[in-house]
């Protein structure tokens, strides 16, 4: 085998490979004998196929695989020897080859580019915290006490309040047809809930059981079906019971109602869930900090190869985004050329931090062990109460879906790890200061690990584990 480098321009590199016929020969010959011991052929007992007929018969097959491991094989061999670790998949391309002559390719090459990471211990990092007030706390038991609240039948001379109430059919159309989604029967709305069209609940308040009323609206230009979007709208409804509510009580029942024994232990529970809240708050504004620093600190050449699929992954849920009118603001009357200037320079720093992330874990010998993945699939079992069995046999059966949490472990471990290193102050701030997106807090674009777009775009984490 010879190879040549041909072409070493910064992280890109190009090879000529070179593989002698004879070597090729050598192996088809091999792998056809191999065949030969268990092939059954008419007239034939196995292991006596003449090699005549066996090249004759699957000659063409085993080339196919010979080449293929040729291929492999060069490829890898042009690495080991120039020490190159690639950033993406090499491309391939055979040049040369006719059957007794010898096989020629090149392969062109991205490298991930040499990352020397210092001064971890030197970064000055801000932790903003937050306390749980009373307030919030008692706050958050009115909410619960809400969701358990009952409705008892008005007296059918009542006139309908908001905040009550009404079971009714409904019927809406436009131009005069009725349309998909406009109709059902025995629908149960609280009045002033927005959650039907604006000025549909408004139309209904002093309405009283039997009555029947035609509730005109206009749909919102940004609707979500570009067929009913700024139309204007009629709804025939009828009234069939006004329900006035009844609050839940902040006692012990109520506390038995969500599976506590008493109201100080929901009270409790309710205050350790907040705290978790403000902890999971002030975490992503620190990690945003620290990827703020180590984007301000570390400036290098990355792979355009890695970069594209970020690009790419960000802009398919961008124009996702874009036609399901949920665009972010921002955004919103840009040109296409901007918005992808813009994207590819959030793709760069995204895969220029994910290149840091990955030489921090590498160098510290940061791994992901199986208590890790099944801390992982615990965790997304817990967002589905009730139906955790699912998500468990999900990963079971999906090795793809359960590696696909490797990248976003490993840079929470890596994040964890520059941490303890970092050293980090904490700050009092308020909760609406808390609540504030971290990605808001600067003018750099982020490459966070939960992105929105801008900031939302691709799902993915920074980093990923080599």
């Amino acid at each position: 085998m010879q190879v040549t480098q041909t072409n070493a321009d910064g992280l890109k590199h190009e090879f000529k490979v070179v593989i002698p016929a004879g070597h090729l020969e050598e192996k088809v010959s091999t792998r056809l004998a191999e065949v030969g011991r268990t092939v059954r052929i008419p007239g034939f007992r196995p292991g006596k196929v003449p090699m005549g007929i066996l090249r004759k018969k699957y000659g063409s097959s085993v080339m196919g695989e010979v080449l293929e491991s040729a291929v492999n094989d060069g490829t890898q061999h042009a690495l080991d020897e120039h020490k190159l670790r690639p950033a993406v998949q090499p491309k391939v391309e055979i040049t040369s080859f006719k059957e007794g002559d010898d096989l020629e390719f090149t392969i062109a090459v991205e490298t991930l580019p040499e990352v020397k990471i210092s001064g971890l211990g030197d970064l000055a990092l801000e932790k903003p915290v937050a306390e749980v007030t009373d307030v919030e706390v008692e706050q958050a038991l009115q909410n619960i006490a809400s969701r358990q609240e009952k409705t008892e039948a008005a007296e059918k001379t009542h006139a309908a309040e908001s905040g009550e109430v009404v079971v009714i059919d409904f019927l809406g159309k436009v131009d005069g047809v009725a349309f998909d989604g406009g109709k059902a029967e025995g629908y149960s709305l609280k009045l002033g809930s927005g959650n039907f069209i604006p000025g549909f609940e408004d139309q209904l308040i002093g309405a009283k059981a039997e009555e029947e009323r035609v509730v005109k609206v206009t749909f919102p230009a940004d609707y979500g079906s570009d067929a009913l979007a700024g139309k204007d709208a009629e709804f025939e409804v009828k009234v069939h019971e006004v329900r006035k509510v009844v609050p839940a009580v902040l006692d012990d029942e109520l506390a038995k109602g969500v599976g506590l024994e008493t109201l100080d232990e929901l009270k409790k529970a309710v205050r350790e869930e907040i705290e978790r809240d403000y902890t999971n708050l002030s975490r992503a504004h620190l990690k945003r900090h620290l990827l703020d620093q180590l984007a301000a600190q570390y400036d290098f050449g990355v792979p355009e190869g890695m970069v594209e699929l970020e690009f790419d992954a960000i802009w398919k849920q961008l124009e996702k985004d874009k036609s399901e009118g949920r665009l972010d603001a921002a955004d919103q009357g840009k040109s296409d050329e901007t918005l992808k200037e813009e994207y590819r320079a959030i793709a760069t720093r995204r895969v220029r931090l994910g290149l840091v992330l990955s030489e921090v874990g590498r160098e510290n010998n940061i791994t992901i062990v199986q208590e890790d993945l099944n801390r992982a699939v615990m965790a997304e079992a817990r967002r589905y109460p009730g139906q955790e069995h699912l998500v468990f046999q999900y990963f079971q059966k999906n090795p793809d879906a359960l590696n696909s949490l490797r990248a976003p472990i490993f840079e929470e471990k890596v994040i964890d790890f520059i941490l303890e290193l970092a050293k980090v102050t904490e700050k009092v701030v308020s909760i609406d200061d808390l609540r504030k997106d971290p990605e808001d807090e600067t003018a750099s674009e982020a490459a966070d690990a939960a992105p929105k777009p801008k900031k939302k775009a691709a799902k993915k984490k920074v980093a990923a584990e080599e």
